[in-house]
C-alpha cells in the first residue's frame, strides 16, 4: 500500500515586520539578524489570530487542493505547542470550522515542535493498518512562536501554520513509516510552563540537543537503510527555528557520513527548502513542513520519483528523520497554491504598530466579546470563559 502526503496548505498572518526594521529599532546591526539568524522577514499574529485560525485557514487549502470533502476526513488531529486551552483541543475549534462530521477521531498532539511529525506517523500507521476504511488523515502543524519584546529570543518569532493531507495513494509525497530513525531524551532545552504565554529557551543548550538529536536519528535511519548516505538524497528538508540552524544540522548529518566539506552540497540539496521559512520566521511544529513547501513550490530541479530526506525535531527532547519519495506533478500542484504570492500580501508593520500587537495580544484571554471586521477564520473573544470564533461569510 502507498501511503504518503496527498496535498498540502498553508497559512501565514497578514501581518509582517521586517527583521532590518526590528533590529535597527534594537540597535543591533540589521546583518546580525539577516545573516547571523538566517531569517529576514516574520510574521505576526494579530489579536484575532490565534492557532485555530491559523489551522483551519491551513487545513481549508490542502482540502481544496486535493478536492477533499469534509466527510472524507477520519481523523482530525493538530500537533501545536501554543494550544489555547488546558483540555479542549485545537482540533476541535478546526473541526466545528470546517464542518468534517462527527465519525472522526479528533485530537491534539503535543511534543514541543515534534508534535506535528508525531501525529503524521501515526496518521500513516493509521491507514497503512486499514482501520481508515479509505478515508482521509488531516493533520495540522499550527503554532505562534513568542518570546516577548526585547528579549534574546525575539527574532527568532514567527506565526503559521501547515496542513497535511494523508492518504492511500498520494500525490505529493510516499512515506514509509516502517523506516524512519528515531531519537528521544529527557532534557530541559526550552520550555514554556502553564503560568507563561512566552517560551524560554537555553540557547547553546538547545542548539546541542538538536545537534544530538539529528546524530541520534540519522545513525538510527542509517541502520534501517544500510548503504543509504546523504549522496543518496535529491533534498534534505530540516527542522527550521531559524534558517541558519538548518546549515548546522546539515553539517552535522554529513559529517556523520564521513563528508569533510559538508557545505559544498548544502546549495544543491538545502537552499530551495528555506525559501519560504526565512520570510515567515519560527511556527515551531509546522517549520519542516513548511521547509518541505518551500523545497516543492521553489526548487527549480525536477524533482520527480527522487527521494528526500526529511528530519523533524522537538525539545525535550524528541526527534524523527524519515525519507519520503516526490510523486510525478507534486511540484506544479504545489506551485499552482501560489504560495509566494501569499506571502507578498501581507502587510508589513513599523515598529510602533508591531510593538502594540505583541501588547495586546497580552490580554487576549481577557478580550470580551465582539465584532470584528473582515472576512475569514477569525477569533472574536472569550463569552463566559468559551473561546468563539467566526468563519468566512456565506
Amino acid at each position: 500500500m502507498k501511503v504518503g502526503i496527498d496535498a498540502i496548505g498553508v497559512s501565514v498572518p497578514a501581518l509582517c515586520i521586517d527583521l532590518e526594521v526590528l533590529a535597527k529599532a534594537r540597535g543591533v546591526a540589521p546583518s546580525k539578524y539577516l545573516d547571523g539568524i538566517g531569517t529576514w522577514r516574520m510574521g505576526v499574529a494579530p489579536i484575532d489570530e490565534d492557532t485555530v485560525t491559523l489551522a483551519a485557514r491551513a487545513a481549508q487549502m490542502a482540502m481544496t487542493s486535493a478536492g477533499a470533502k469534509p466527510d472524507e476526513i477520519g481523523m482530525l488531529v493538530v500537533g501545536t505547542e501554543t494550544g489555547v486551552d488546558h483540555s479542549k483541543p485545537v482540533s476541535s475549534f478546526v473541526q466545528g470550522l470546517l464542518g468534517i462530521g462527527s465519525r472522526c477521531r479528533v485530537f491534539e498532539t503535543k511534543h514541543a515542535c515534534y508534535g506535528g511529525t508525531a501525529a503524521l506517523m501515526m496518521a500513516l500507521d493509521w491507514i497503512r493498518s486499514g482501520s481508515a476504511n479509505g478515508r482521509k488523515a488531516l493533520v495540522v502543524c499550527s503554532d505562534i512562536a513568542r518570546y516577548g519584546l526585547k528579549t534574546p529570543g525575539e527574532p527568532t518569532q514567527g506565526a503559521g501554520a501547515v496542513a497535511l493531507l494523508v492518504s492511500e495513494n498520494p500525490r505529493l509525497l510516499e512515506l514509509d513509516p516502517s523506516r524512519t530513525g528515531q531519537f528521544a531524551a529527557d532534557v530541559h532545552d526550552f520550555w514554556r510552563p502553564l503560568y507563561s504565554k512566552d517560551a524560554f529557551v537555553d540557547g547553546h543548550y538547545s542548539v546541542q540537543c538538536y545537534l544530538d538529536a539529528i546524530s541520534g536519528a540519522y545513525k538510527h535511519f542509517r541502520e534501517l537503510a544500510p548503504g543509504v548516505t546523504a549522496d543518496d538524497f535529491a533534498a534534505l528538508a530540516y527542522h527550521v527555528p531559524y534558517g541558519k540552524m538548518a546549515r548546522k544540522a546539515h553539517r552535522q548529518l554529513r559529517s556523520i557520513d564521513g563528508d569533510a566539506a559538508p557545505d559544498a552540497s548544502f546549495d544543491a540539496q538545502v537552499s530551495a527548502s528555506l525559501a519560504l521559512p526565512a520570510q515567515v520566521g519560527n511556527i515551531y511544529t509546522g517549520s519542516l513542513y513548511l521547509a518541505l513547501a518551500s523545497l516543492l513550490s521553489t526548487s527549480t530541479r525536477d524533482l520527480d520519483g527522487q527521494r528526500i530526506g526529511l528530519f523533524s525535531y522537538g525539545s525535550g527532547s524528541c526527534a524523527e528523520f524519515f525519507e519520503g519519495h516526490v510523486v510525478a506533478g507534486a511540484q506544479a500542484r504545489v506551485q499552482a497554491l501560489q504560495l509566494q504570492a501569499l506571502l507578498d500580501a501581507r502587510r508589513k508593520l513599523t515598529i510602533e504598530d508591531y510593538e502594540a500587537i505583541m501588547r495586546a495580544r497580552e490580554a487576549t484571554d481577557e478580550k470580551t466579546m465582539e465584532t470584528v471586521a473582515g472576512d475569514g477564520f477569525r477569533f472574536l473573544g472569550v463569552d463566559a470563559h468559551k473561546r468563539t470564533y467566526a468563519g468566512p461569510s456565506a
